[in-house]
């Protein structure tokens, strides 16, 4: 297999280099070594896009994130997800907390962010009427918002795919061939992959893909453990809530999702295992304590998950990664993205287009990046049944044109058998229980898959056209039934009600 460029990692660092290089009429690959994009901490972070004053500017983290913010407003409508400028604030308890949220406006303002204000007494409560009632200061940004990074990493995946990137899943970067230090290829456990540029967004792993291609830095994992809440909690706060940040993160938040449940979040410490994403007992009962600092009356009830995403961390380093190798040439690293990464994907995706150019005029003059006359800009809109709970009629028009519409599959979530089939069929299909339900939702409810579980894994054996044996979670590995019923009462004689055993 032979293409112009291949990008390493399927995050949402990956898939947004890969649409914006998807501009120019050369051919791009990207891979991942998971069986579906958002495998890593694109799926298990805050969801937040700050409003970056919390960087420097000099810095490449505060820079970026002053480029993003505005772009997310248009790119989240291009792509058809949920974006929510909500705005946050900063919680201050004493007079120490106060001069901190002082130099954090004068450094905001300095990156030239416009209507920072800190605010005090009564509106402050006005704003939040659950805050601790101690809190006595707020640094209010209006321009934070937040947004479902999985969804987000999913849409930038099928834009990229329709504008002609292959993505190919369960393909894991084994080494970088390298012939008269020139990149010549990518060894996969597919295989080899012939290009003369590789892109590192490989995340946690990115430090194992650069010294494959002769750079050397390390990457230490830090865990973050999180807890979700039922959507009737989702009104108790309003805007997200930040405690005065560390050197460590921007600490334990509470802040409402873009799909209206309440997250509280995360705790932050250094772990050995870059694929741990198993949560604690301690984790749990720190991150309840941080949250209710800030909110005393949290519930006690209604918690639908607990989860834990790990991000990279170079100890010593307090900035991204994003450079051409000074030793190999067609090699490009993005490494290190760790908060504000995800405020700030639409400029390093635009940085690295750029360092792109550089690197083509050096290798492969003969190779013009010209843009695509055709380029598809944006997703079209996809019906989803609980966005017409109270627009009957209007559905009702839906189902008339496909029946599928008409089929409840998830009541939790209210997800129709015709958005889960959407979701096997778009440019980069669901191949798996969770994929499904990180497109569509079906399984993030209450019962968290309890009801409908079994039906999504059926419509997806018989849309794969495969056993229902051969349906996973997540991939190879994590099939969910067992065998068939019928062969262990052939072997035991052990008669059971259903078809088909867990």
């Amino acid at each position: 297999m032979k293409t112009d460029v291949v990008i390493i990692g399927g995050g949402v660092i990956g898939t947004a280099i890969a649409r914006e290089l998807s501009r120019f009429n050369i051919n791009i690959i990207l891979i991942e070594k998971e069986d579906d994009v958002a495998m890593g901490t694109s799926k298990g972070n805050s969801g937040i896009i700050h409003a970056g004053y919390n960087d420097d500017f000099n810095t490449l983290k505060g820079e970026l994130n002053i480029k993003s913010n505005p772009k997310f407003d248009k790119l989240c409508a291009d792509l058809k997800i949920l974006f929510k400028r909500i705005g946050s604030l900063v919680i201050g308890f004493s007079q120490e907390d106060f001069r901190k949220l002082k130099e954090l406006k004068e450094n905001g303002e300095k990156n030239g962010i416009e209507n920072l204000e800190i605010i005090r007494g009564p509106k402050l409560f006005e704003l939040e009427p659950n805050l601790n009632p101690q809190a006595k200061y707020a640094l209010y940004a209006p321009s934070a918002g937040i947004i479902s990074p999985y969804k987000f990493t999913i849409a930038l995946a099928d834009n990229a795919v329709i504008n002609g990137v292959k993505v190919l899943l369960e393909t894991e970067a084994k080494d970088i061939r390298i012939e008269e230090k020139q990149v010549y290829g990518v060894v996969t456990n597919r295989g080899l992959i012939e290009t003369r540029i590789v892109i590192n967004a490989a995340g946690l792993h990115a430090d194992e893909i650069a010294e494959a291609a002769g750079d050397n830095f390390k990457i230490n994992p830090i865990k973050g453990e999180y807890q979700l809440f039922d959507k009737q909690w989702g009104n108790l706060v309003n805007h997200i809530l930040f405690p005065i940040p560390t050197k460590l993160s921007k600490g334990i938040l509470v802040a409402p999702t873009v799909h209206d449940n309440l997250l509280i979040g995360p705790n932050s410490y250094w772990v050995k295992d870059k694929d741990d994403p198993a949560t604690t007992k301690a984790g749990t009962e720190e991150v309840c304590e941080g949250a209710r600092k800030l909110v005393p009356n949290l519930p006690h009830q209604d918690l639908v998950a607990s989860f834990a995403g790990l991000r990279a961390d170079i100890e010593g380093r307090n900035d991204f990664i994003i450079e051409a190798s000074k030793k190999i040439r067609g090699f490009i690293n993005v490494a290190d993205i760790e908060s504000p990464g995800l405020s700030s994907v639409p400029a390093i995706a635009e940085m690295v287009s750029g360092i792109l150019k550089e690197v083509v005029k050096e290798i492969s003059p003969q190779l013009e990046l010209n843009c695509q006359d055709d380029f598809v800009e944006t997703l079209v809109e996809q019906p989803k049944f609980a966005d017409y709970l109270d627009k009957t009629g209007e559905w009702q028009e839906i189902v008339e044109k496909d029946t599928d519409y008409g089929e409840i599959i998830c009541r939790c979530e209210k997800v129709s058998k015709g958005e889960i089939l959407r979701a096997i069929h778009q440019p980069l299909p669901a191949r798996s229980l969770d994929a499904i339900k990180r497109r569509v939702r079906a399984g993030m409810g209450r019962c968290q898959g309890g009801f409908c579980s079994p039906k999504v894994l059926k419509i997806l054996s018989e849309e794969l056209k495969i056993s229902p044996l051969k349906v996973s979670k997540k991939g190879p590995g994590s099939e969910i039934l067992k065998t068939k019923t019928k062969e262990i009462i052939k072997e035991t004689g052990v008669k059971f009600k259903d078809e088909v055993r867990v």
